[in-house]
């Protein structure tokens, strides 16, 4: 046999056939599918497990106690903040009515005031002064009272200042005298009383004193 036909017969040792590979890419394709195929088959086979009732029962009911712990605390809160809006609105619903009664009493009062100066002692006098107990009554059963002012440092949410003037008796910031009343309707504002606040001594009278130290 010759050199030649002796290399040939080595070269198609070594190298394969095309059907020898075909069948071994073959074989490579064909396992990552079998691989793929029972993976599947564990996914499906986990999720064809019968989950346990009872403890999806506890879940449910556990997820239902709380909706039901949430709506209960909400109706309290609401049921709470009805009874307060409900005793606010009884206790202020007469205060556009108190408002508009209270300058009829500055009058009356004023009526009253000139009376006095008159004859103390008239029965006029002494009618319109039971009157005056009986508004004063009035006032105290609707939950009003009044502001108290003269000789009161000057507070700017109960008082409203008509003027300053100099006082050598009442400190200065401090209430001289009263103009109108004021009242409060329970801890409410219902109107400032309108005062005179003092500036202090007089500075004639602090340079004399000073003059005469």
């Amino acid at each position: 046999m010759s050199k030649k036909s002796k290399k040939n017969k080595d070269q198609t040792k070594k190298n394969p056939t095309e059907e020898e590979e075909f069948s071994i890419d073959v074989d490579k394709t064909e396992n990552p599918k079998e691989d793929s195929d029972g993976s599947n088959e564990q996914k499906s086979k986990k999720e064809e497990e019968p989950k346990d009732p009872l403890k999806e029962a506890l879940k449910q009911a556990e997820h239902w106690k709380d909706i039901a712990a949430r709506n209960q605390a909400e109706l309290d809160n609401y049921r709470k903040r009805m009874a307060r809006d409900k005793t606010e609105a009884i206790k202020f619903a007469n205060a556009g009515l108190l408002c508009e009664l209270l300058p009829v009493i500055d009058s009356f009062q004023m009526g009253l005031d000139a009376a006095k100066l008159e004859d103390s002692e008239s029965i006029i006098t002494k009618g319109m002064e039971m009157v005056q107990k009986q508004l004063e009554e009035f006032l105290s059963t609707q939950g009003a009272t009044e502001i108290s002012a003269i000789g009161q440092p000057f507070d700017p949410n109960i008082h409203e200042a008509i003027s300053q003037e100099e006082n050598n008796d009442i400190p200065e910031g401090n209430i001289i005298t009263q103009i109108r009343k004021g009242y409060k309707l329970h801890d409410r504002l219902l109107r400032a009383a309108n005062v005179i606040v003092s500036k202090g001594p007089e500075k004639d009278s602090e340079s004399s004193d000073e003059e005469g130290a």
